[in-house]
């Protein structure tokens, strides 16, 4: 059941690769300052919600409820412009570029010099390594560093809502934590984040609300407190298969 006044509300969608029904029939809502993560296995369609709310592939059915506009089928410019930004599975930062000028590129959708600079200095205290490697090229930045860069980069937009895609993947578990523990920070700070992470142990932990997605369709929901101490979550990945 989708509660008015969330912040971002998907209902009903569905996502398809020609035949391929990668997204059924999904309904989830995220709240204002809250982390929900979104759990499932390997293929049941987490990074296709993330890339059809994004306007990156198209929704085939359903709602992608932004504060209350309907956002299906809006170009990404102009739901990055909405308040809503991606940090994408893989990191994606550009190589070839400096850490600050990565960060500036997150800015794009900002006309504001003065505020768009207080962001950045914003960032680069949140995040003290890219502040050391600032004139570092991002592909000369270690994994950690990059997944970093990649998150400072979305939040440069100042979004109302960023979406994570698998933030761990790839980095050894020291790595993990820290990144994770950015993560809380930037919720405790006021940010609201939709989690799409294959950690299901650290992401539960550190989310208010849990989704489990199953065959394209979200076949569990509930505080992470009690997702995590229930062991409906295992039964859930076990039924996913």
């Amino acid at each position: 059941m989708i509660e008015q006044g969330s912040l971002l509300a998907i209902e009903g969608l569905a996502v398809r690769y020609g035949a391929i029904e990668a997204v059924r029939d999904a309904s989830l809502e995220v709240r204002d300052g809250e982390i929900v993560t979104l759990l499932g296995a390997n293929g049941a369609g987490k990074s296709s919600i993330l890339n059809a709310v994004m306007g990156l592939v198209p929704v085939a059915q359903g709602r992608v409820m932004l504060e209350g506009e309907n956002v299906a089928g809006q170009a990404p410019e102009r739901i990055v412009r909405r308040g809503m930004t991606l940090c994408p599975e893989g990191r994606h930062v550009f190589s070839n570029l400096t850490v600050t000028e990565n960060l500036t590129i997150g800015a794009a959708s900002r006309r504001d010099k003065a505020e768009t600079s207080a962001t950045r200095a914003d960032m680069l205290t949140l995040f003290p390594i890219l502040a050391e490697r600032r004139d570092q090229l991002a592909g000369t930045l270690s994994g950690g560093e990059q997944q970093m860069l990649a998150i400072a980069r979305a939040m440069m937009s100042s979004p109302k809502i960023v979406l994570l895609d698998e933030p761990s993947l790839g980095l050894a578990p020291q790595i993990v934590d820290t990144i994770f523990e950015l993560i809380v920070r930037l919720r405790d700070r006021g940010a609201t984040i939709l989690l799409v992470e294959q950690n299901v142990e650290l992401a539960l932990e550190i989310a208010d609300r849990g989704c489990v997605l199953a065959t394209g369709d979200v076949v569990l929901s509930g505080a992470a407190s009690e997702l995590r101490s229930s062991g409906a979550v295992e039964r859930a990945y076990m039924g996913a298969h």
